[in-house]
């Protein structure tokens, strides 16, 4: 952009009272003491989403310890912090809570820290990415409070927020250090043979339903059953006690609201990290970890569901089976196939939000329908298979049928939100109460057909080639909106859609996405899929090709030409090929 202006309230002085389209004259880099002021896009008008602004700060003027931002997973986490810091100064500075005009926001974070792309860390200095709504009086330039925003009140959050000596070291410092403890134990789960630890001590309870803060009265702290009590290192050579969960089948048992679903729910989020005194720092998971439910209604296409539904009255393959409308039972199938098929090696169901039919089938049904009737194998006759050929656990919630005791390695039974290990009493009831949904465990769970997209086939427009033939994978006829590339780039639109063409991908019922920021980034990742998609690579290597890239260079990678994609933090490659396969294409 050249030299950076230094007279930039000078020009908003003489903006002041004009239309609002002259703001375009701010596009480029100013200098506001310290600090370089970018201004990437400027919004057309008071109504328009706010323009987009990078500010630079020195590393030397902002004070950051070289220990602190000394590895890629420190930066993660010190731009994390920087981000809810910058966040806090900007409501609190901002010209009536930054609701408006004259507002300066900063993307909304959770409890988890992510890598993202609001804050990043350089050699050379701290670079912030945020949108500022440029003050307006009807369709008419406010330059006085403009120059007032930009030159002083965004100074003020800066020195407030990012300046190392005004910032709580404290915090930041045990902003890190958790980090890194939890990335450590979860590094030590594969080696101990584990999916997941709870250490004792966590709170898993959450405030409410639609609050993810801890409980803070009357929440029990977990403590591990003797026998399942692990001791693992952390980054700093101390070390935690917990329980740990085995690879193989576990099945969590106990009442209706003794904390079954609450620790399952800490699971499916312990694949993150999370901020100090959340009370699940260290409940951690194995990465890959994948909840699966039914989901009513999604498509599903070209998904290899024969493990679990074969022999169909209408003759459809089910080796690539597709629907646009699929039922509890079809959804949940291909949602585990296509979790194996993303490199899960961890499934986390519970029973309520599980289609009955596909989980167990019990004795009565078995008679009154004969198996050569039934096209659907249930899941309980498959779980071990799973684990025993693929290498993938299964964490599953139950209090109404007792059919998974039979084949489950670990039982846990939760009582008043306290663990214990009823394996051996589970095994005693199963000799004492034979179960009635007569399980047939299969000795071989199958192999499975990956998904390889075709290459997009060219619209009017343009001159792109078109899908290969032949190869031994399954090709996705997917190409983009309706048979051509999409002229406009893929969205997010909230945590639950993106927005692609002229369809909404519905990816709400998918419960380990737990930031915006993930959605926009999965959107653009599947404008890339599109893009690199040739009919001969699968799904997996396109996608682990892609991630690779982007935790290596940085989600600045997806980045487009609307501005500065200071709106990004990263997904899990299960979301990406979950939102992939829930395209209606």
């Amino acid at each position: 952009m050249g030299t950076p202006r230094t007279d930039l309230a000078h020009v908003l002085k003489r903006l002041d009272g004009n239309s609002y389209g002259a703001y375009k004259q701010l596009k480029g880099g100013w200098r506001v003491g310290d600090v370089e002021l970018l201004v990437d896009r400027v919004q057309s008008d008071p109504y328009a989403p706010p323009s987009m602004v990078r500010l630079r700060v020195p590393r030397k003027v902002a004070g950051v310890p070289e220990q602190l931002v000394e590895s890629a997973a420190k930066r993660i986490a010190a731009g994390d912090f920087l981000t809810r810091a910058f966040g806090r100064a900007a409501r609190n500075l901002s010209p009536d809570g930054g609701k408006g005009s004259g507002g300066i926001f900063m993307v909304r974070v959770g409890q988890e820290i992510l890598q993202r792309s609001s804050v990043l860390i350089d050699d050379d200095a701290v670079e912030v990415r945020c949108e500022i709504a440029l003050p307006a009086a009807g369709r008419r330039i406010k330059g006085r409070a403009a120059e007032r925003l930009l030159t002083e009140v965004l100074p003020s959050v800066v020195d407030r927020s990012l300046l190392f000596r005004n910032l709580d070291a404290a915090a930041i410092e045990l902003h890190v250090r958790t980090y890194l403890d939890a990335e450590h134990v979860r590094s030590q789960l594969a080696p101990h043979g584990l999916v997941a630890f709870i250490a004792d001590g966590a709170v898993l309870p959450r405030a409410s339903g639609h609050r993810d803060e801890p409980l803070t009265s009357h929440a029990v702290p977990f403590e591990s059953p003797e026998n399942l009590r692990v001791t693992l290192p952390l980054s700093d050579g101390t070390e935690v006690s917990g329980m740990g969960i085995p690879e193989g089948v576990t099945v969590i048992v106990g009442g209706g609201y003794h904390g079954k679903s609450t620790l399952l729910q800490a699971l499916e989020r312990g694949v993150y990290d999370h901020v100090s005194r959340d009370g699940r720092e260290l409940v951690i998971t194995r990465a890959d970890a994948m909840a699966v439910r039914a989901e009513d209604g999604r498509a599903v296409t070209g998904t290899d569901v024969s493990p679990f539904i074969n022999n169909l009255p209408t003759g459809a393959d089910t080796k690539r089976f597709s629907t646009t409308n699929a039922s509890g039972s079809t959804s949940q199938a291909a949602s585990i196939t296509e979790a194996v098929e993303s490199g899960a090696k961890v499934l986390l169901m519970d029973e309520d939000t599980c289609a009955t039919n596909l989980m167990v089938r019990d004795q009565r049904m078995r008679a009154l329908v004969p198996g050569e009737r039934e096209p659907i194998t249930p899941f309980v006759d498959r779980v071990q298979s799973l684990y025993r050929d693929n290498g993938v656990s299964t964490v599953l919630v139950t209090g109404g049928s007792g059919a998974f005791l039979d084949v489950a390695d670990l039982v846990i039974a939760m009582d008043s939100y306290r663990a214990s290990d009823v394996t051996d009493r589970a095994r005693q009831v199963s000799a004492e109460f034979p179960s009635g949904e007569q399980t047939q465990p299969t000795e071989k769970f199958g192999e499975l057909r990956e998904h390889a997209p075709a290459a997009a086939t060219p619209s009017k427009n343009d001159g792109a080639r078109g899908g290969h033939g032949g190869g031994s994978r399954d090709r996705d006829r997917r190409g983009g909106d309706r048979g051509g590339f999409r002229e406009k780039p893929a969205r997010g639109r909230g945590l639950g859609t993106i927005q692609r063409g002229r369809e909404d991908v519905d990816v709400s019922s998918l419960p380990q996405l737990v930031d915006p920021s993930q959605t926009e980034a999965i959107a653009r990742l599947l404008d890339q899929i599109d893009r690199e998609a040739d009919g001969r690579q699968s799904l997996n290597q396109i996608v682990d090709r892609l991630m690779t890239r982007v935790e290596r260079d940085g989600l600045d990678v997806l980045a487009h030409h609307r501005g500065h994609p200071g709106h990004l933090a990263l997904p899990r490659r299960q979301e990406v090929h979950a939102a992939y396969h829930r395209e209606r294409r």
